[in-house]
Parts: structure tokens; C-alpha cells; sequence
């Protein structure tokens, strides 16, 4: 069953739709993710590549591999990507709803400061464990 949910920036420039497969949401806590919102990447992982119904946002080439993209008025942060195509992961907070949401996997866990933790139980995987399922 796929989930199609719509989303748009703050000041809704752009907008956007995107299919999930469910309701997963993870935590990113690389350095990058932490620098980029001041604090872990909520997200989840859309099936299809992320479709644009109004505006187009800006990229930035964050790494080799990765992009990020963000609303060039308002700043919202909006998606990461692949250069691939082979992956696109929206910021949760974007989409609109309540959807059931399901917080059960944290990434780059060996790269997350000691300032905070959350009491969630979910699935832990390091940095390395992460770049080894994109090569």
C-alpha cells in the first residue's frame, strides 16, 4: 500500500507531492544533517522520485554523491537526495497531516553529540553501515 501525502515550504513557493511505501520516519544525526537544521534530519523515504506541483527548489551539491534542497525564498528545508536518482528523502515536517507517523530508525548514530537522545526504541545503524547500502 503506498501513501501519497503533499507537502509545501513555509511560505509555499514551492510544493510538493511524494509516494511512501508507509509511514517510517528516521533521524539523521551526520554532522551535515545537524549543521543544515541545527539538529537531526526528520525524514522520510519516498519510493518515487519527490514530483514538483508549483515552484522548483534550490539545490545545493552537499558531498560528492548528495544533494539538498531548500525553498530559495524562505529557506525551508525541503528534501536530500542521491545524485543517482536511486533516493529521495523528504523532511517530514513539510508534508501536511497527521498521518500515523512511525519514528523507528536512526542513522550516522555513531556521528549523534551526547547533548540530547530521544526514548524511542528504534533501529540504530552507524555511518558506515549507511554507505555501505549505497555502494
Amino acid at each position: 500500500m503506498s501513501l501519497e501525502k503533499h507537502g509545501s515550504c513555509l511560505c509555499g513557493a514551492v510544493k510538493l507531492s511524494v509516494s511512501l511505501e508507509n509511514a517510517s520516519v528516521d533521524a539523521c544525526h551526520c554532522s551535515m544533517c545537524r549543521q543544515w537544521g541545527g539538529g537531526p534530519l526528520f525524514s522520510v523515504h519516498c519510493s518515487q522520485p519527490v514530483r514538483f506541483t508549483a515552484g522548483q527548489p534550490v539545490f545545493y551539491e552537499s558531498s560528492e554523491w548528495a544533494e539538498r534542497g531548500f525553498c530559495g525564498q524562505c529557506g525551508t528545508h525541503l528534501l536530500y537526495r542521491l545524485k543517482s536518482g536511486q533516493f529521495d528523502s523528504v523532511s517530514v515536517g513539510v508534508l501536511e497531516g497527521d498521518t500515523d507517523w512511525v519514528f523507528d530508525l536512526q542513522v550516522y548514530v555513531d556521528s549523534k553529540p551526547a547533548y540530547y537522545c530521544f526514548a524511542n526504541q528504534t533501529k540504530t545503524m552507524t555511518g558506515a553501515e549507511v554507505e555501505a547500502l549505497f555502494n
